[in-house]
């Protein structure tokens, strides 16, 4: 079966899908507005050192004199960000930068920016128009500066963007929250656990949902009680009646010729047939109605020595039934013993009525196991799971309900237990076995 998809697994992925490409659109946007900001920052940076600069070269320049010779002639130290050149009419280079090269730059002499492969140079010229300034800045210098900020920018962003995840999945959980509980407290529904829905800590959101169901639990409540009373009400007072009935065909077999005996035979048996249905209808009831579980720590050996004795001595039995146990051994559990005695009644009478005839029944008792094994052919391994429906019955003639093994299962889901079907009986070539293991006790 494939596994569905969670509503909250997708709100997760959309979310955080959309919030890491809004961070990662938004960096780059970041990025492009800093490349257009600093490349005017980097211009005005540019014509400004021109403008200020020409004018105090040109006067050095015309000056002519020592000491002016003396200050232009100063080397400079460190790394040059900006280099300049100054040039005459002619193009020749008077005086430049100690970074810069003796050549002139490969740009007109026309004021304004200009751009090479390396290089975006501002000239700016004299009112007398005999020098000219050029002052350049290399692409690298600004390339280097929007790199820098791109990391500075996309680095807390990479931070960001798993936390923001983790905090986009927190606050899922915890606002699905009231769903989750809601889906499991209805989970937990089932024909022995009907109880409303808690819908005192849910949101707003929710109330009708939980209102609903709480009506249809109500209601299915309703329906599965008078069911259940009217089955037992039913198998309870027809048990006297057909007792009534049974004696009566009874005595009247002593009473009528023997050409009408195999007739009263036949009412007879179906009497039994019909008081044997009721007593199992009246289990069945019990068994819905929710008993199995104790608040005590019960020892349930002596139960399943009660029912093996009491069924060994029934007709049904006739001595065949063996119990195995260790001297020492108990089965203790939070079980209800009446419960418990129910289902391996059941057991021992469905291993009588469909073993081997006159084969034993061997019940053996095992660290919180009990085990009904009994001789006879083996059953279809794919009808096993079908036999703990209700009125479903294997391949046999012998007389039967078909409800012996739904209320052991029945019973079993009440008391925590887990009923195993087998055939071949383990161990064996053919046979069933029926095992039931108790909850461990902590």
């Amino acid at each position: 079966m494939p596994q569905k998809n969670s509503m909250t697994r997708r709100m997760v992925l959309a979310l955080v899908s959309v919030l890491a490409l809004s961070w990662m659109v938004a960096c780059a946007m970041g990025v492009m507005v800093m490349q257009d900001e600093f490349a005017e920052i980097f211009d005005s940076g540019v014509q400004e050192t021109a403008d200020r600069l020409l004018p105090l070269v040109a006067e050095d320049l015309r000056e002519r004199s020592p000491e002016a010779q003396r200050r232009l002639g100063q080397p400079s130290t460190g790394t040059e960000y900006l280099t300049y050149q100054v040039r005459d009419r002619d193009g020749a280079v008077l005086l430049h930068s100690h970074d810069s090269a003796r050549e002139g730059f490969d740009v007109p002499l026309t004021p304004g920016f200009a751009d090479t492969d390396t290089q975006r140079i501002y000239t700016v010229v004299t009112p007398e128009g005999d020098l000219y300034l050029q002052v350049a800045d290399a692409f690298a210098n600004r390339r280097e500066a929007i790199e820098e900020a791109s990391t500075a920018l996309i680095l807390p962003v990479l931070v960001l963007i798993p936390a923001s995840i983790i905090a986009v999945i927190l606050v899922i959980r915890r606002t699905l929250a009231p769903i989750q509980i809601l889906r499991d407290d209805i989970g937990r529904k089932d024909g022995g656990n009907l109880a409303p829905v808690d819908s005192g800590t849910l949101p707003a959101e929710l109330d009708p949902i939980a209102r609903s169901v709480n009506l249809l639990l109500e209601r299915l409540r309703s329906a599965l009680e008078a069911e259940r009373s009217f089955a037992s009400n039913s198998a309870h007072e027809l048990r006297t009646p057909i007792a009534g009935a049974l004696a009566q065909a009874q005595r009247l077999k002593a009473d009528i010729p023997a050409n009408l005996a195999g007739r009263v035979d036949q009412i007879e048996l179906s009497l039994s047939n019909l008081a044997q249905l009721s007593e199992k209808l009246l289990q069945m009831s019990r068994a819905e109605a929710g008993i199995g579980i104790s608040d005590t720590l019960v020892d349930l050996l002596p139960v399943v020595g009660l029912m093996v004795t009491d069924m060994d001595r029934s007709e049904l039995g006739n001595g065949r039934i063996r119990l195995h146990h260790a001297a020492d051994a108990a089965l203790k559990a939070k079980i209800d013993p009446d419960a418990f005695g129910i289902a391996i009644r059941n057991l021992l009478e469905n291993a009588l009525t469909h073993g081997a005839e006159d084969s034993k029944v061997e019940v053996f008792v095992e660290d919180s196991t009990v085990r009904v094994v009994n001789d006879g052919p083996t059953v279809d391994p794919a009808l096993l799971p079908r036999l703990t429906t209700r009125f479903m019955r294997g391949q046999t003639q012998a007389a039967g309900s078909g409800l012996g093994l739904a209320i052991v299962s029945n019973l079993a889901e009440r008391m925590n237990a887990s009923l195993t079907l087998a055939s071949p009986a383990p161990g064996r070539e053919e046979g069933f076995e029926a095992r039931i293991d108790l909850p461990k006790q902590g």
